[in-house]
């Protein structure tokens, strides 16, 4: 097999015991094709059903969805309600109000836990707090923080106010937050004195002062800081806040802003291929409608769970799945600082062993880590811990490798826990492509099937569906209500960017790489530009990934292309070995030992040209493989894009030798 069809081979399939079934949200294949029909039958009934269900509405809608304007849709927009109110008052009146919503876990251990009452009121008085300041609806704000309390509470309470809010992750650099500020037009800021991880404190404010002093914040006209360590700040007369006196004297009580159904809810930037950060506009309630289901459908949350999303509030995954998804469904969560190997690896589990974890979702990144780690550290392997409380465990950033699913099923679900692996984008607003727990068949590696009312497909060039097997691009051929409305102040952009007119311009594009399996199984390939053509074969960088992973040897390994004469485009590997780097000579062994065992697991076509070992590969912050840079590294060419969001930049000297 030399073609990207050689994962969809995959024999193994994990169904769903009949326990989980019995008990599950969706329980049981016939369950889910009956939402699909559904959806189906009457598109819009079905999604005017659930917005109805789901959400409390001021003002009810008449018009689920306006395709008058298409790609610029709009959904339930003569429709009025209040995300924060959503969240809270909602939990007040429905008897959760002393039900623990966050279980603060800080860096040192430390531990917080705020009732759904408490947090109303947190939200209550800094709403007030930033309302007096003369913050009204319309206005945009930027959110800088580390992970705390504070970070949810700032963000409900702009949502509160009708103030659209842009979170800068903690992690970027004073350059990427001026852009942002300039961008999105932000007048109020949001921040910390400093953020701790991994036992080491990194400042934030003096990013937020180097930031101004690079020009255009001018419109900014109040810094909030939450006070987080104590750190000693620059600070500004007049214009500089803590966040405490922001809230001092200020009533419990904010009284919700109604807003319109397509109200900005927050812009979040997302890294596009040009370079330049696209502004990822979400409107309120269809979002909020889709973080909620998904916490039901996907989730299988129940009451009782106390659920855990490892990610940071400045992705989107933060947003939909820690800041407005749980508690729009009134659950327990967990919400960490710190980092997953501090003070030692096995801080996920001990974490998940003491609070009694029984969802828990985190990324590839980490579970890869976690897998070297516990090689390297027996102690603190995860079946030194109980996690005999976990039910669901998912996935998410980017496709998991069948072999890291099967280390994550078999240590940390203890062959029960069903993997929900799931497929979705900062422009989607939720999961998209997902196996439902107590419906799905699991196959590793597979994101499985689209949610029900996501018509998802697969197409080439010219937008006609490609039969089961063959690759292509994946799009979704209908709106759904939490979709991307546009990219702020840039609607040519976003148009060309999700729906190019070749694929009729109402089609949107995901710039994934996708086959479908006979079972109707969708497995992603990685990036559109990550689909390798060598000597005329289509070849996902995934899949050789894939294969390389599951080699003993290997840690970690990414896959780019790179021009050469005979093939059209060579793959060169960069590869992380369980054990340290090897020494040329070694390196030269373990190369060709690689080299057949690709050739074995895909086919000869995928031998990669090159394969260069590193300590580490080179990755953004939030634990995202920087491939575009691994692209250039692989050509022999200098970098000169911006590094600034890169967690490791002495990596890519290392990874420019060539063996």
């Amino acid at each position: 097999m030399s073609t990207i069809d050689s994962v969809l081979t995959e024999t193994r399939v994990f169904q769903p015991s009949a326990d989980f079934v019995k008990q599950a949200n969706v329980p049981g294949m016939a369950a889910y094709q009956a939402l699909c029909d559904e959806a189906e039958r009457d598109f819009e009934g079905f999604w005017a059903r659930l917005a109805r269900e789901t959400l409390q509405w001021s003002k009810p809608f008449t018009r689920t969805l306006d395709e008058s304007n298409a790609p610029f849709y709009k959904w339930f927009d003569d429709g009025e309600l209040n995300v924060s109110y959503n969240c809270l008052d909602v939990n007040l009146a429905n008897g959760n109000a002393d039900k623990v919503a966050i279980i603060f876990e800080s860096d040192d251990g430390t531990v917080t836990r705020v009732t759904y009452r408490e947090l109303h009121a947190r939200v209550g008085r800094f709403a007030n707090g930033i309302k007096a300041l003369g913050y009204k609806k319309g206005d945009r704000s930027i959110i800088y923080m580390p992970m705390s309390i504070e970070a949810v509470v700032a963000m409900q309470a702009c949502a509160r106010l009708g103030i659209t809010h842009s979170v800068v992750f903690g992690g970027f650099s004073a350059k990427s937050l001026q852009e942002r500020i300039i961008d999105v037009g932000a007048t109020l800021v949001i921040t910390a004195d400093e953020q701790v991880r991994g036992g080491k404190t990194i400042p934030l404010k003096p990013a937020v002062e180097e930031a101004f002093a690079m020009g255009g914040c001018e419109a900014v006209r109040n810094v909030v800081v939450y006070r987080r360590t104590g750190g000693k700040v620059a600070w500004t007369e007049g214009r500089d806040l803590w966040m405490h006196d922001v809230e001092k004297g200020q009533s419990d009580q904010c009284e919700p802003v109604q807003v319109e159904a397509e109200h900005p809810l927050f812009v979040l930037y997302t890294s596009g291929s040009t370079g330049k950060p696209k502004g990822v506009q979400h409107a309120s309630a269809g979002y909020l409608l889709w973080a909620a289901l998904t916490m039901k459908w996907t989730f299988d949350l129940k009451p009782s769970d106390v659920y855990w999303c490892t990610a940071d509030v400045g992705w989107v995954t933060g947003h939909t799945y820690i800041a407005y998804g749980p508690l729009a469904v009134g659950a327990t969560q967990i919400v960490f600082e710190g980092v997953p190997t501090y003070p030692n690896a096995g801080r996920f589990w001990e974490t998940i062993q003491k609070h009694g974890c029984t969802i828990f979702y985190t990324a590839p990144t980490a579970i890869r880590s976690l897998i070297k780690a516990a090689e390297a550290s027996p102690d603190h392997h995860p079946k030194k811990y109980d996690l005999s409380s976990l039910r669901v465990i998912g996935s998410v950033g980017e496709p998991i490798n069948p072999e890291a699913w099967m280390w994550y099923y078999n240590n940390i679900g203890g062959g029960r826990c069903p993997v929900v692996d799931t497929w979705w984008q900062t422009e989607t607003g939720g999961h998209m492509i997902t196996p439902l727990p107590g419906a799905t068949g699991l196959k590793p590696g597979s994101c499985t099937l689209p949610l029900p009312g996501i018509m998802a497909a697969i197409v080439d060039e010219t937008g006609e569906d490609v039969e089961l097997g063959k690759g292509g691009f994946l799009v979704v051929k209908r709106p759904w209500p939490a979709m991307i409305r546009t990219i702020w102040g840039d609607p040519e952009r976003f148009k060309k960017s999700y729906y190019p007119e070749e694929l009729g311009g109402t089609c949107y594009l995901a710039g994934d790489g996708a086959n479908r399996d006979t079972d109707g199984y969708f497995w992603i390939m990685g990036r559109i530009d990550d689909v390798l053509n060598v000597s005329g074969h289509r070849l996902g960088t995934m899949e050789v990934e894939s294969a390389l992973v599951a080699h003993p040897m290997v840690a970690e390994a990414a896959v780019v292309g790179r021009p050469d004469d005979l093939t059209g485009e060579a793959v060169v590997a960069f590869v992380v070995l369980k054990r340290a780097r090897p020494d040329d000579a070694e390196a030269m062994e373990i190369a060709k030992e690689l080299r057949n065992w690709v050739a074995k697991e895909i086919g000869p076509i995928a031998k990669p040209k090159e394969i260069r070992f590193g300590d580490n590969l080179p990755k953004t912050r939030s634990g995202k493989i920087m491939r575009r840079l691994l692209r250039v590294v692989a050509k022999g060419e200098s970098v000169t894009q911006d590094v600034s969001t890169l967690e490791n930049p002495a990596i890519l000297e290392q990874l420019g030798k060539a063996l």
